[in-house]
Order: structure tokens, then C-alpha cells, then sequence
């Protein structure tokens, strides 16, 4: 499950219903998905997509996707350091970015309009989707590894479109937990 921590407020958000409560407060989706669905975490793209075909439809209903695919990043995906450095540093996109995580972990930080930077740890269950529009910056946490379904809106995919603050140096590149920050 997500972990929530605010840096500027010393605080973390761990139970999944205030975590859905504080994301939606901010105009964030989350949600916990279903493990129980009967794919192998290594199976090829097609075989993910059927297993969460449902989950997707309803997504796709919602916010008007057309498109999903699923993306593996791991220490040996070849040019990882430079597709990270797209995607570490405080942008925003023209369309939603949504991301539901099948293994793995990874480290979203949010800006939003009002209120602190948070840090959003999601793993194997975890849909977020962060509106359009919305400043933010991801990066893998230490063991490099995820696994998502992204949806799109535009087939083609999207591009980040960078805020140019450098806003993510003010923040630990990190996974969340104890040496983030001292939880209390």
C-alpha cells in the first residue's frame, strides 16, 4: 500500500483510507486494486492488460482513456539513467498521468497549487492518477524496479513539460520510511 509522507509538515499518511482522503483533497485519484487477479507479475503486456480488463474499462469510462500499455523499468532496461532524468525533475503533463503499479516501487512528489510538496510511495496495487496539469517529478526507489499499466488519452503517449524550478532538489530522492524523515 502507498505511503504518504510531508516533508515540510514532519508527518506520513499510512492507512489507506486517509490516504485516499488526503490524495483527493489535493485532486489526486488513489485506489487499491484487487491482487487477486490470476496473472504471473512477469507476463507479457497482453496478458496484464486482460487480467485488469475491467479495472481498465472503468478507468477509461471515467476520465476518457484510450489507450494503456504496461512499462517495465529494472537495472538492466536499457538507457534507465536517461529515461529517469526525464522524469526526476519537476514537470507537468498535457493530459493525466495514470499508474497502476503490478510489482515494484516508485516515488511520485507532488506539488500541488495549494499546500506542501508530498511525497507518494506507491507499490504492487497502488492506481494513482495525477490530473493534467498537475507539477510533480517520479523516480525508482532503491531496489530500481516497477512494473505499471499506464492509461493515455492520446494514443502517442505524452511528454513532460518541465516547470524549470528545480523544485526536486529540495527533496531526498528517496523512498519513503524512517530515513526520509523521522516518522511521528
Amino acid at each position: 500500500m502507498a505511503i504518504i509522507q510531508i516533508p515540510q509538515e514532519k508527518r506520513a499518511i499510512e492507512a489507506e483510507s486517509k490516504i485516499e482522503k488526503y490524495l483527493a483533497g489535493i485532486g489526486i485519484l488513489y485506489e487499491r486494486w484487487s491482487s487477486d487477479h490470476p496473472v504471473k507479475a512477469d507476463a507479457v503486456q497482453d496478458a496484464v492488460l486482460e487480467a485488469y480488463q475491467k479495472e481498465i474499462e472503468a478507468l477509461n469510462a471515467r476520465g476518457g482513456y484510450k489507450a494503456a500499455d504496461v512499462i517495465q523499468l529494472n537495472p538492466e532496461t536499457p538507457g534507465l539513467e536517461a529515461m529517469l532524468a526525464k522524469f526526476n525533475r519537476e514537470h507537468w503533463h498535457d493530459e493525466d498521468e495514470v499508474r497502476f503499479t503490478i510489482t515494484g516501487h516508485g516515488l511520485f512528489h507532488v506539488r500541488p497549487e495549494e499546500g506542501p510538496v508530498v511525497g507518494i510511495q506507491v507499490e504492487a496495487g497502488d492506481l494513482i492518477c495525477l490530473p493534467k496539469g498537475t507539477l510533480h517529478w517520479f523516480d525508482l526507489c532503491s531496489d530500481r524496479q516497477i512494473r505499471t499499466i499506464r492509461l493515455f488519452t492520446d494514443p502517442k503517449g505524452w511528454a513532460p513539460l518541465y516547470s524549470e524550478t528545480e523544485m526536486e532538489k529540495n527533496f531526498q530522492p528517496l523512498c519513503l520510511g524512517p530515513k526520509y524523515f523521522p516518522l511521528s
